[in-house]
């Protein structure tokens, strides 16, 4: 018998989406760790932004709307030497997805979240979504800023904010993302100013208003609470920072696969032959019996 992997399609974005830079940084930052094709997993959401699976040769699954971490954390934790990267949109991720969202910072498991954020929900025709700005096709609630919430949960993530207009900056952030993944340090989080061309065109003025947080005087991603108010100043002022808003200074295994599984495979690739498992199950079958 022989069988035949999906091959990727043609993206179905408009020209000039923002995503099309996630996908290209994606793909530079996996070739550059050299991470095999194999190992990798990348759960899409709902929205333009969660078909980025499709467009790439690796394994591949369609989460359901706003539960892409709760698959991507049993990904992980089924077999935690997989590479496991989760892509949605702020719709996707803040709205119905907003529970997972929050405690995925608390479980900490070694996976990677890219939220495309542009603003609006543009597969759905462009109305308001939770990040966009007082005024934008009638909104009147101020918007959600995910970065202050990942900082507001004391956990040893790694956490940043990258621009699609900044591709090269863009591939260095996931490559340090993945690695930190990859060496079992937990949750990576990584939200992308991600233009919608079509509804909510905002390549130049997001361009202008675009500071790197590192360049910034007392720039300390280490320091979560001085990261908190030097975000938060920004933001007052009009800008809007990228760049790593909080690394922990302590080089460590705090990953949710490690403090429950330890040095075990996990179940995808435990031995489930009687043989090797037949003590353990007439043990199982004693307490029951």
């Amino acid at each position: 018998m022989t069988t035949q992997s999906a091959k990727p399609v043609q993206p179905i974005w408009c020209p000039g989406c923002g995503d099309f830079g996630v996908l290209a940084a994606v793909k530079r930052a996996a070739a550059n760790l050299k991470i095999p094709v194999h190992d990798l997993v990348l759960v899409g959401g709902i929205g333009c932004s969660g078909s980025i699976h499709n467009f790439l040769e690796v394994n591949g699954i369609h989460a359901l709307h706003g539960r892409l971490l709760a698959q991507a954390v049993g990904i992980k934790l089924a077999n935690p030497k997989l590479t496991v990267v989760a892509a949605g949109g702020d719709g996707d991720g803040y709205a119905i997805g907003m529970g997972h969202f929050m405690h995925a910072f608390k479980k900490n498991a070694s996976v990677l979240y890219i939220v495309m954020n542009n603003e609006t929900y543009g597969l759905t025709k462009g109305q308001a979504s939770p990040t966009s700005q007082v005024g934008f096709e009638g909104n009147v609630e101020p918007p959600f800023h995910s970065i202050l919430t990942a900082l507001s949960i004391p956990a040893s993530n790694f956490i940043a904010r990258t621009f699609s207009g900044d591709p090269k900056g863009m591939t260095a952030i996931l490559e340090e993302a993945l690695t930190f993944n990859r060496d079992g340090r937990g949750f990576a989080f990584v939200e992308d100013l991600s233009p919608c061309v079509t509804y909510n065109d905002t390549y130049k003025l997001w361009r202008e208003k675009t500071v790197d947080v590192s360049k910034l005087p007392g720039y300390d991603p280490t320091d979560r609470k001085a990261m908190f108010r030097l975000f938060l100043e920004q933001i007052e002022a009009g800008k809007m920072p990228v760049g790593v808003m909080h690394r922990p200074a302590e080089v460590s295994r705090e990953g949710l696969e490690t403090k429950l599984l330890g040095d075990r495979p996990g179940p995808a690739a435990t031995s489930t032959d009687l043989a090797s498992n037949r003590t353990r199950y007439e043990e199982l079958l004693a307490t029951v019996g």
